[in-house]
C-alpha cells in the first residue's frame, strides 16, 4: 500500500497528546492507523519569513513535517484571502468578504512556498491528499515542479452556487487550478453541483466529472463510550447538580459569524417569552470558544453576543435561576461528551455549514434508554442525513423557539423513535468509512462511490498518471 501523504494549512504538534483529539485528525485515524503517512502543513507558529525545511518528527508510522508561516503571509494569505475572503464567500456571505490584491498574491505565494516544501519529501508511489479552502493551489504548484502522483482534495466548508463563488475575485484561477486534482470531495450533492456548474461554467468540464460528494462521519461508537464513561465523572455531574433537576439545552461551536448564534439566542429568548410554561424549567447552555479574535467582525460578534446573553439573563432570571450560561473558552472534547449525554436538546443552528459534526457527536452521545432531541439548521450537511431532528430555518429565532418548545414536549417514545433512526446513520456513516470511500475514487480502486444514505453520488475514477522515474 502506498504512502499517504496529507497536506492541511494547519498540522498538530505531534509533541502534544491533546492536539490530536479532534478535528481532522479523528476524521483521518482509520486511515492513518493502517498506512505509512506523512502529515505536512504550518506549524501554527510564525517566523520572519515563510519557511523553506519543513521541522520533521515521526509517531509511529506517522510523520509530521511543518513549516512556519512568515508574519507577512500570516496575516495576507491567513487572516487575508483565506479567512476574511474565501471563508465568508464559500459560506454564502459575499456582502462580509473583504477582498485586497496582497492578499491575493500572499495565498498564490504560500501555496507555492508549500509545494516547494513538500516535493523533496515526496516519494514516487505516495497518494496526497490536500484538505480545505487554505489549499486551492496546492495541486496546479506540485504539477508545475514535476508532480506526478495521484492527488486528492477535499473542501471541508459548503461550495457556493457559481453566481455566489464568482463574485469572489480571481474566481476563475482558483477553478482553473483544480483542473490538476484527480478526484475532488464535498460534503454533499448540492455541493457537489454547485461545484461543477462553477468548472463548467469556467471551461472545466474535466476537472467537473473528478467531483463527487462523501459526507464525513465521526467515530460514533468512540464518542459514545466516551459520553457514557464522562456521565458520571466531576465535571458532568456538577452540571448536573447545579441545574436542580431543570432540562439542559446545549450548544456548541466556535465563535463564528457563520454559526447562527445571535439568532440563535435570540431564538432561545423567544422560548421563554412566547412559552412562558417553560421559563425555571430549561437551562442553555452554549460553549462557544474564541475564533480569530483580532478580527475586528469577530470581535464585534462577541459583543452582540455578551449583551444579548446579558439582556435575556437579566429580564427573565431568578435569583436560584439564569436561562443562559455562556462560555468563551474552550472546554475539554471529553467533557462536552459528557454534557452532550445529559442535555435534553441539543441545539445546531449553523447559518450554513459544510457538514457539522457537532450535531452527530450529540446523537452518538445519547443516552439509548433515554435521549435527547436535536435542532438542526436545514441549511448544514448534517440535516440531508439526521433525518429524526426538527430541522429549522436558522435566521428565523421565532421558528428556532417553536422547536424548542416541540422538543421540551415531545414524549418519550417520538423520541427514542428518532433518536433511533439517526443513530443507525451516524454508526453507519463514520469518519473511517468516508476515508475508504475517497481514497477508493482516489487511488481508482472503485468506479462509484457511495455517498451514504442520503443516496450514492457518482465519482469519475481518477485520471491515470504515469508514474515519476
Amino acid at each position: 500500500m502506498s504512502r499517504l501523504v496529507i497536506v492541511a494549512n494547519r498540522v498538530p504538534d505531534p509533541k502534544e497528546t491533546g492536539a490530536v483529539a479532534g478535528g481532522l485528525a479523528v476524521a483521518l485515524k482509520d486511515a492513518l492507523a493502517k498506512r505509512d503517512a506523512l502529515w505536512f502543513g504550518w506549524s501554527g507558529k510564525t517566523a520572519a519569513e515563510t519557511g523553506t525545511t519543513p521541522q520533521e518528527a515521526k509517531v509511529g508510522q506517522t510523520a509530521y513535517a511543518r513549516i512556519d508561516l512568515g508574519h507577512d503571509d500570516y496575516r495576507h494569505y491567513y487572516q487575508g484571502f483565506s479567512n476574511a475572503a474565501l471563508w465568508p464567500v464559500l459560506h454564502y456571505r459575499l456582502g462580509v468578504a473583504r477582498f485586497d490584491r496582497l492578499d491575493w498574491f500572499a495565498y498564490q505565494r504560500v501555496n507555492a512556498a508549500f509545494a516547494a516544501a513538500l516535493l523533496p519529501l515526496l516519494r514516487p508511489d505516495d497518494t496526497i491528499w490536500i484538505h480545505d479552502f487554505h489549499l486551492f493551489l496546492l495541486a496546479k504548484e506540485l504539477r508545475a515542479l514535476g508532480c506526478r502522483q495521484r492527488i486528492g482534495f477535499f473542501l471541508h466548508v459548503p461550495f457556493p452556487p457559481r453566481a455566489v463563488f464568482t463574485g469572489l475575485p480571481h474566481a476563475h484561477d482558483v477553478l482553473a487550478a483544480m483542473d490538476a486534482i484527480d478526484a475532488i470531495g464535498v460534503q454533499t450533492e448540492d455541493d457537489a453541483e454547485n461545484l461543477r456548474g462553477a468548472l463548467i461554467s469556467h471551461g472545466h468540464a474535466g476537472a467537473a466529472l473528478r467531483v463527487g460528494a462523501f459526507p464525513i462521519g465521526i467515530d460514533a461508537t468512540g464518542f459514545a463510550n466516551l459520553a457514557a464513561r464522562i456521565a458520571t465523572q466531576k465535571e458532568v455531574t456538577r452540571l448536573r447538580d447545579s441545574l436542580a433537576g431543570r432540562s439542559l439545552a446545549i450548544g456548541v461551536d466556535r465563535l463564528d459569524y457563520t454559526k447562527g448564534l445571535p439568532q440563535r439566542i435570540a431564538g432561545f429568548g423567544a422560548l421563554l417569552t412566547r412559552f412562558p410554561k417553560h421559563r425555571g424549567k430549561i437551562t442553555f447552555l452554549q460553549v462557544a470558544p474564541v475564533s480569530r479574535g483580532d478580527v475586528a467582525q469577530y470581535r464585534a460578534l462577541r459583543r452582540e453576543l455578551d449583551e444579548s446573553v446579558g439582556r435575556i439573563n437579566g429580564q427573565m432570571a431568578e435569583p436560584d435561576w439564569a436561562p443562559i450560561r455562556y462560555i468563551t473558552r474552550a472546554v475539554a472534547r471529553p467533557t462536552l461528551a459528557g454534557f452532550m449525554r445529559m442535555a435534553r436538546i441539543g441545539i445546531v443552528t449553523p447559518l450554513r455549514d459544510g457538514m457539522n459534526l457537532v450535531a452527530k457527536e450529540f446523537v452518538a452521545a445519547q443516552d439509548p434508554g433515554d435521549p435527547g432531541v436535536l435542532v438542526l439548521s436545514r441549511f448544514a450537511g448534517a440535516a440531508l442525513e439526521l433525518d429524526g431532528a426538527l430541522l429549522v430555518n436558522p435566521l428565523d429565532p421565532d421558528d428556532i423557539a417553536e422547536a424548542l418548545d416541540v422538543a421540551m414536549e415531545m414524549p418519550a417514545d417520538e423520541r427514542l423513535d428518532r433518536w433511533t433512526r439517526m443513530a443507525a446513520t451516524v454508526r453507519t456513516n463514520t469518519a473511517a468509512i468516508w476515508c475508504r470511500r475517497f481514497l477508493a475514487a482516489l487511488e481508482g480502486e472503485e468506479e462509484v462511490a457511495e455517498a451514504g444514505r442520503t443516496g450514492g453520488t457518482r465519482a469519475k475514477p481518477p485520471r491515470t498518471r504515469k508514474k515519476p522515474t
